[in-house]
């Protein structure tokens, strides 16, 4: 499964914002884009004005590393988003929150995303109770993801049901029971990422 290897926080500095990659890392003061603010390599200190090519790209570029994906993949979901019925930039960001890896996140068993896409892979959870390790699947309104019962131990997944977090509109949990409900697709306004979809689909449509 290829995956980005590299240090995270250079992908925050190199975007000039803070993306929350580490998760609660990224709220304290041992995060490197707080102590270096500015974009990584020898040159990283000097201020470039940007072309509207150039804006494109950050763009297209700070939304693959929100959530994890390789250019090819991102691609797909381009192209995907583009061919169904609606707004071919709201439809591609509905497409990325829809991951499996990214529900796990947003209902709080995941400190960031890698955390979850690492816990996905490690067969920690069932959908619809089934066991699916594809962090890239992709979940449908009314699918269930349940932590499995010889995880639940684990003290992860005890700070879940002792600390659940505030869930986004069209996701449901249930602490008791280790489980998340997907209760309608995402609408614009439910997706937080700092991102202008428009510019993307302005990129990929030259």
């Amino acid at each position: 499964m290829a995956r980005y290897t590299g240090a995270t926080c250079r992908q925050c500095r190199r975007e000039g914002m803070k993306l929350f990659l580490k998760g609660d890392r990224c709220y304290t003061d041992k995060c490197a884009f707080g102590r270096r603010g500015y974009a990584p390599g020898q040159h990283g200190q000097s201020r470039k004005k940007l072309s509207n090519y150039g804006i494109q790209l950050r763009e297209k570029q700070k939304a693959r590393r929100i959530y994890g994906i390789l250019e090819g993949q991102f691609r797909k979901y381009y192209e995907h988003a583009a061919s169904i019925k609606g707004i071919t930039g709201e439809n591609l960001l509905r497409l990325l929150e829809m991951r499996l890896d990214n529900v796990v996140f947003r209902a709080g068993f995941g400190g960031s995303r890698a955390e979850a896409r690492q816990l996905v892979t490690h067969g920690h959870f069932l959908v619809n109770g089934k066991k699916v390790d594809i962090p890239s699947c992709q979940v449908s309104v009314n699918d269930v993801i349940t932590v499995r019962e010889k995880s639940r131990a684990s003290e992860k997944f005890k700070t879940f049901a002792e600390n659940p977090k505030t869930l986004p509109a069209w996701i449901q949990a249930n602490v008791e029971n280790y489980e998340a409900k997907v209760v309608a697709e995402p609408a614009r306004t439910d997706i937080d990422v700092p991102v202008n979809e428009t510019l993307i689909v302005e990129l990929y449509s030259k």
